[in-house]
């Protein structure tokens, strides 16, 4: 009896110890291969740790359009919870973290616990310092001519470019950030925001020496108005009118919102002290 009792006692134990798988997605042109630190960091910190780490859309396939990746990561994911019934934490770096994120609003059953948003443009994008190797000439003034096209929006970056001063050209052009944010109403909408609503943890990760997120508050859906004054993201239509739930998580304390100085875009996956102040902490 006292052996039954024993091994009982020992899977609590085990169980209330144990941490839940993460999957994580990598950014913009680069793959899986870049988010190997992480990865072993987190498996040193949290023994036992069962982690994804998604090795699709490396290189130039992460250009690819942002629904054609967005529906192999919401397969991919979606075939992971249902290993986990407990229930998986999620982390998109920059783009990947754009993705991710619609990823989970299109799967409104879904058993996301945490979702991490690392240093992302969840806002949108109105800077060109990242895609110089890309497009040599391309200034931010002018983006517009090439993302807001049809061939444009055959580009991830297209379709969350955010030109503030061409918002009616973002909304006619832009088949996917005015979506998922909900700005554009379509079917899909209330599913989008219960996808998101459904979370137990929203996780906003950015900070003002990011160097490529702009504005770098994007990463915390705040965003430059017309005058290219950055309003903060409770401020925005998008949270007044609660278009994804925001709000709610918030109301909910399920919102955390890090912001960290001092910090690189290339460097929040890659410098552990960043990784132990930032990420660990919301990986239980």
């Amino acid at each position: 009896m006292w052996i039954r009792s024993f091994l009982i006692l020992c899977l609590n134990f085990i169980g209330a110890n144990a941490y839940k798988p993460v999957v994580i997605l990598h950014g913009i042109l680069s793959g899986a291969e870049s988010m190997t630190l992480l990865v072993r960091h987190i498996e040193k910190l949290h023994p036992g740790t069962v982690v994804y780490n998604c090795d699709k859309f490396d290189g130039w396939y992460s250009l690819e359009n942002d629904w054609w990746q967005v529906e192999q990561f919401r397969d991919y994911i979606d075939q992971i919870g249902r290993l986990h019934p407990e229930g998986i934490i999620v982390l998109g770096y920059s783009q990947g973290g754009l993705l991710a994120r619609a990823a989970i609003q299109s799967l409104p059953n879904h058993n996301v616990k945490t979702f991490i948003s690392l240093s992302s443009p969840q806002a949108g994008q109105y800077g060109t310092s990242f895609l110089h190797l890309i497009f040599p000439d391309l200034a931010a003034i002018t983006a517009f001519e090439l993302f807001y096209s049809k061939v444009g929006q055959h580009t991830s970056i297209g379709g969350y470019w955010n030109d503030p001063r061409r918002q009616s050209l973002y909304m006619k052009y832009s088949e996917f950030l005015p979506l998922i944010n909900n700005e554009k109403i379509t079917s899909n909408s209330t599913s989008f925001k219960m996808g998101m609503v459904r979370l137990d943890k929203l996780v906003l990760i950015g900070g003002p020496n990011d160097g490529v997120i702009t504005p770098w508050q994007s990463s915390h859906f705040s965003y430059f108005n017309d005058s290219l004054d950055v309003v903060p993201f409770n401020k925005r239509k998008i949270f007044m009118d609660d278009s994804i739930g925001l709000k709610t998580l918030l109301e909910a304390e399920k919102l955390i919102i890090i912001v960290k100085p001092f910090v690189h875009h290339l460097s929040w996956h890659t410098n552990r002290k960043v990784i132990n102040q930032v990420i660990m902490p919301y990986l239980d």
